[in-house]
C-alpha cells in the first residue's frame, strides 16, 4: 500500500463554556487568591513510562471481563492493521498492542500507553479495512491525546484518582497505582467526555487517511451503528457510554466536507478483510466455559 501524503489536520472547534453562574469582583480577595496558589504543590505529569503501566494494568482488568478471540490469524490481522495505523498518529513509538475481544457486544476501547481492542460483535458489523482503520484509528487518537489521563482529572473521578496519578508520578506506590487502575476501569463503564470522543473521530479520519485509507471508512463505521435498534443487547454498553452514532456522523461528516475529498479514491480493502473475516466465522469455536460469567 502507498503511504499517503499526510492531510493538513482538521479545524478543531474553541469551545467556550459559560460560567455556572457570576460572580461579583468584590467576592474575590485577590492577594489571598495568589498566596493559596503560590503554596499549591503542582500536580506532577506521569511520565510516559508511567502512562505505559497503568494502560497495562487496565488492559489486564478489561481482559479478565472479555478475553481475547481464540483465533491467531484474525489477532495477528488485526495487528498489522493497528500497527500501519499507528505509525501515523503522532506518537508512532509507543508499544501500541491491539486485539479483538471475545464478546458480541459492539464496542472498541483503548487505554493509556497504546493498548487498543475490538470487539468481535464490532468487527462483523464491518465491511471492509478502511472501516477497520477509521475505528482503530479513532481509538489510537484517544491515545495520542491521553483522554483518559485527562477524564481522570476533571469530573467525579478526579476526587478519586487525581492525586493519586500525581502521587504514583512521584512515589511509584502500589496503593496509587491500584486506584488509578480502579478509577480508569471505571472510565471505560462511565465513558470519556462527549468533546473527547467527537475531537477522536476528526483525529480518526485524519489519522487512517494518512495510512492510506478511504477516509470514509470511520463515517461508514458509524452509519452502522446510527441503524441499529438501540434497544439491542449488543449495543447497549456502546450507546451508554459514546454519544449519539448519528450526532456523531453529522459532526464528523461536516468537519470533512470538502477537506478530503481528494483522498475519497483511497482504498477500502474489502476483499482482504473479507477474506479473513470469512476464514475467522468458519473456524470460531466460542469458549462455552466463559458462558454465564
Amino acid at each position: 500500500m502507498k503511504i499517503r501524503i499526510p492531510v493538513v489536520l482538521l479545524l478543531t472547534a474553541v469551545l467556550c463554556t459559560p460560567a455556572a453562574h457570576a460572580l461579583k469582583l468584590g467576592d474575590l480577595n485577590v492577594d489571598k487568591l495568589k498566596e493559596v496558589k503560590g503554596k499549591l504543590k503542582p500536580l506532577k505529569e506521569p511520565s510516559e513510562a508511567d502512562e505505559i503501566e497503568i494502560g497495562k494494568g487496565v488492559a489486564a482488568n478489561l481482559l479478565g471481563a472479555a478475553p481475547p478471540v481464540n483465533d491467531p490469524q484474525l489477532q495477528a490481522y488485526v495487528n498489522r492493521v493497528g500497527q500501519w495505523v499507528a505509525m501515523h498518529t503522532e506518537r508512532p513509538d509507543l508499544p501500541w498492542h491491539f486485539a479483538v475481544l471475545d464478546t458480541d457486544g459492539v464496542n472498541a476501547f483503548a487505554t493509556p500507553g497504546g493498548y487498543v481492542f475490538i470487539t468481535r460483535g464490532m468487527l462483523l458489523r464491518m465491511r471492509d479495512e478502511a472501516e477497520l482503520a477509521g475505528v482503530l484509528a479513532h481509538e489510537a487518537s484517544h491515545v495520542v491525546e491521553k483522554h483518559a489521563l485527562k477524564t481522570m482529572r476533571k469530573g467525579t473521578l478526579a476526587g478519586l484518582a487525581g492525586d493519586a496519578l500525581s502521587n504514583y508520578a512521584e512515589k511509584k506506590g502500589k496503593e496509587e497505582f491500584t486506584k488509578i487502575v480502579s478509577a480508569s476501569t471505571e472510565i471505560y463503564a462511565r465513558g470519556l467526555d462527549k468533546e473527547d470522543e467527537y475531537a477522536a473521530d476528526r483525529a480518526g479520519v485524519v489519522i487512517a487517511t494518512r495510512a492510506g485509507y478511504d477516509p470514509y471508512g470511520l463515517p461508514s463505521v458509524l452509519q452502522t451503528l446510527a441503524s441499529i435498534n438501540p434497544k439491542d443487547d449488543a449495543v447497549a454498553l456502546m450507546f451508554k457510554t459514546h454519544p449519539d452514532s448519528g450526532k456523531r456522523l453529522e459532526l464528523v461528516s461536516n468537519a470533512m466536507e470538502g477537506r478530503l475529498d481528494k483522498f475519497i479514491e483511497n482504498p477500502r480493502v474489502e476483499s482482504r478483510f473479507s477474506s479473513i473475516i470469512k476464514s475467522h466465522i468458519a473456524s470460531y469455536k466460542p469458549d462455552v466455559s466463559r458462558q454465564g460469567k
